[in-house]
Parts: C-alpha cells; structure tokens; sequence
C-alpha cells in the first residue's frame, strides 16, 4: 500500500513499452518480408537474366536446335546451375524438358493459365514477376519471367525462375525469433530499471508526505531535507519554506496572543484603579467618612484626575477603533503642516516643563500646505512628543526639525533611554508596552494610534534608536507640499 505509485509507474512504464514492442514488431515483421521478398525478387530476376543470356548467345536458330551439343548440354544441367526450379517456354507455349535419350524434346504439357499470362507479357518484352500461381509446386512461390533472344533482338523463348516463399517465411521466421527474444530481453531489464527509477523518483516523495504528517501534528520543525534540481526538488523546497512560515506564524501568534492577555491584564488594572478610586472616595464622601474641607477638596481632585484618566483610556481604545476601520472618513483639507507642528511644540513645552526638558523646532521649508487632517496630525505628532518627555531624562533636550529634500519630512529625536533592538519590530503594536518605570501609565495604544494616523496620511515611519542615547522617529510624506497661497 505505501508503494502503490511504485507499482503504478512501473505498469504504465511496461504498457507502454509493450505497446511499443507490439507497434515495432509489427513494423518489423511488415518491412522485413517485403524486403526479403523484394531481395529474392531481384535475385531470381538477375539469375533468370543471366540464363537467358546465355541461352541466347549459344542460340543458332529460334527451332531449339542446338550447336555442338552446348545448348542440350547447359539446358540440363541449368537446375543445377540455377539452384532452383527453371521452365525454358518456347513460342509456342510448349516447356522444353529433356527426354530419356538425352536429346532436346518439346512436350506438350499446358502451362497453368495464370503462368501463360507472365509468358505472353514475357514475349511483349517485359521482364515480369509473380506470386501468384503455386498449383504445380503445392506450395507459395514466387515466380520471374525473362525473355530470350536471338542474334537479331527477336525474343524466341521464355525462362521461368520458380523460388518457394516457404523459404523466405523462413528466414522471416528466424527474424521473429531473434527480434521477440531481443525484445523480451529488453523488457525483462526495463521492467527491473522501472521499478528502481520508480522507487527513486517515490523516495523523496514519501520523506515529503511524512513531513506533510508532522506538519499537520504540530511539529513545524520538520524539515524534508531533499535537495534536488527538479520540481521535486522545489516542492521540497516550498515544504520547508511553509514549515518555516508555519514555526514563525506560530510564534508571532503566541507572542501576539500574550501581549493580548497583557494588554487585557493592563487596560483592566486601568479601567479598574480609576474606577477604585472614584468608587472609595465617593463611598467616604456620602457616608461622611471626610468632613474637613480641605479633605473633601483633595477627595474631588483626585476623582476628576482619575476620571479624566478613565477618559483618555477609553479615547485611546475609540481613536484606535476609528482609525483602523475604512469607512471612518478624516476630516482632510488644505492645512499647513507648519502650523500643525508649531501647535504641538507649544503644548510640548508645557508638558516638558516639569522635567525642565526644552523642546526646539527648526524649520527648513518654504512650502508646507498639505491635504491632512488637522487634529489627527496634531495627535501622531504629539504622542511621539509624548513619548520623548515620558523616557527622558530631567533636563535633557528634544529635536523637531521640518525639511523638505526629496520629500517632506519631520525628525522628532530625543535624549531618552533608547529602544532595545528586539523591541523595535513591535512597536507599533497595539498590544505592545515596555516595562519600563517610566510606562507604567502606559496602555500600549499611543504609537498604534500614531501609525494608524500615519497610514491614513500616505506618510511612512522609521525608527533609529540606541540604549541610553536617544531615540528618533522620521515620518516622511509621499505627496510633495503644494505651493502656498498667499
């Protein structure tokens, strides 16, 4: 059962070679006899030539009178010569045969009517050829007929050459022999051969099949190993490709799905600790737990910067929603990108005051209308700021720099704590949050909202980064800004 295409490809491979056998022999067979008969035509022809030539040269008269006996003499002994059965016709239809006194006689035996046909062409002057009378012989023969002349061109006799076909089927015969026993030799090694090439072309095909098994189990470490230059060899190739892509999906699913139960564990503890908070201080207020003023003033500060923190964690999780849904259309205008970045600069200075961090925008452009989304620019570009004043240190400096070389760009480069190398490729997760001390407020929604923000825009982001030396982020715009109007 596990070599049927073994035994597949070795019938189809012998079919086809008997059928080829079958289709050659036939030839063979056809060819062969009509070219021996064709060969044994044309020797009885030649002979038959010879011997009337020879008739004719010692021929005196066209009456079978012969001279110094040469003529008597060669008719009896042309059996001999001949090597086959010879009837001299004179033209009289008559066959001249020897009598018991050793002289020339002509008899009166009729010819078989289908031999006088070959005779009466004969005497017309043709050199003719049969095999269709055998009546005399009880056997097939083949049959030539040439004319014999006298010194002045006149044809006076006849000479019949008769050749037995039972000999030629003979040699056919023994040509059937040697040609089906070369054949049978032939088969016996090919169907050997057809069974080891089949084995060898199965091989890689069954070491294919059980990595496919372990592949189906789980086992995307299974590797087939072959290495061909044939399209085995690519569908090998192809097999461990997928077993690869299928190890790395498998990873890249696991990581996603823990950074999916971390995410949950976070925006729980998130949603959560607001929501304690809120719950305990109104519990305290309304059972009279608090009285002193000054108490009660610190009780409602606390459950509006936690609810306002409640707030921004569901915006995020909205804005992320929006964002990554087609058919949610941003507000997309004529705007300035300059006057995008001077925005968040002014907001970014407040923010970084507190770990006395100064912000710089240097500007390098002259054209800075592009078709965008006001607020939701300002969002990307303020998240990353963000960002850069979250991992800084205190009073360390932050870069904004707006060119515009072969395309619009915006550096936003900081003196942070970096980013580790592993790190970068997720990012841009929703799901992703570093573990650092400075993060722990963090949801892991800001740079997925910003890259969200930064594929409605055509706009492409890249990141270098080095540990403990700063990070920089690069958006770069495909269209070119359009010509200012004044």
């Amino acid at each position: 059962m596990k070599n049927k295409i073994v035994f597949k490809l070795s019938s189809y491979f012998v079919a086809a070679l008997l059928l080829f056998a079958l289709i050659i022999s036939s030839v063979f067979i056809i060819f062969f006899r009509s070219y021996t008969i064709e060969l044994n035509k044309e020797n009885l022809i030649e002979r038959a030539t010879k011997i009337a030539e020879t008739l004719s040269t010692i021929t005196t008269t066209g009456n079978g009178k012969d001279q110094g006996n040469g003529y008597g003499v060669y008719i009896k002994l042309i059996n001999d010569i001949a090597m086959t059965d010879v009837w001299i016709v004179d033209n009289d239809l008559n066959i001249i045969t020897y009598g018991s006194n050793q002289h020339l006689v002509n008899t009166t035996s009729e010819l078989p009517s289908n031999a006088e046909t070959i005779v009466e062409q004969v005497f017309a002057g043709a050199i003719e050829y049969s095999e269709d009378f055998s009546n005399l012989f009880d056997v097939p023969t083949i049959t030539v007929g040439t004319p014999i002349t006298s010194s002045d061109g006149t044809i006076i006799g006849v000479v019949l050459l008769h050749s037995p076909v039972d000999g030629i089927d003979t040699i056919i015969n023994k040509g059937i022999i040697i040609l089906g026993t070369s054949i049978g030799i032939a088969l016996l090694v090919a169907i050997l051969l057809s069974f080891g090439l089949s084995l060898s072309f199965t091989k890689p095909l069954n070491k294919i099949n059980r990595t496919a098994i372990l592949l189906a189990a789980g086992n995307y470490q299974a590797k087939t190993d072959i290495k061909q230059n044939d399209e085995i060899g690519t569908l090998a190739n192809n097999m461990d490709k997928l077993a690869i892509q299928l190890d790395n999906a498998t990873k890249e699913s696991a990581r996603l799905e823990k950074m999916r139960q971390d995410f949950v564990a976070n925006i729980s503890h998130e949603l959560r600790t607001p929501i304690t908070v809120i719950r305990g201080s109104l519990e305290a207020l309304n059972d009279g737990v608090v009285t002193n003023d000054k108490l009660v003033k610190e009780y409602y500060q606390q459950m509006l910067s936690e609810s306002k923190h409640l707030q921004r964690l569901v915006g995020d999780l909205l804005d992320l929603s929006k964002l990554q849904n087609l058919d949610f259309k941003l507000e997309m205008q004529e705007i300035s990108i300059l006057d995008v970045i001077n925005d968040s600069v002014r907001s970014a200075v407040k923010l970084a005051d507190h770990k006395h961090i100064s912000v710089n925008f240097e500007n390098n452009v002259t054209d800075t209308i592009i078709n965008g989304d006001y607020g939701r620019l300002r969002q990307m570009i303020m998240i990353i700021i963000d960002n850069a004043i979250k991992f800084s240190p205190l009073n360390s400096h932050i870069q904004i720099t707006l060119t515009n070389t072969d395309n619009l760009a915006i550096s936003i480069k900081d003196q942070g704590i970096g980013i580790d190398k592993k790190d970068l490729p997720y990012i841009f997760d929703r799901f992703h949050k570093t573990n650092s001390n400075d993060n722990l407020s963090g949801s892991g929604l800001g740079l997925a909202i910003a890259k969200q923000i930064a594929i409605r825009h055509d706009i492409t982001i890249s990141v270098n980064s080095e540990i403990n030396k700063g990070t920089e982020f690069i958006f770069r715009f495909k269209d070119l800004p359009k010509k200012a109007v004044n």
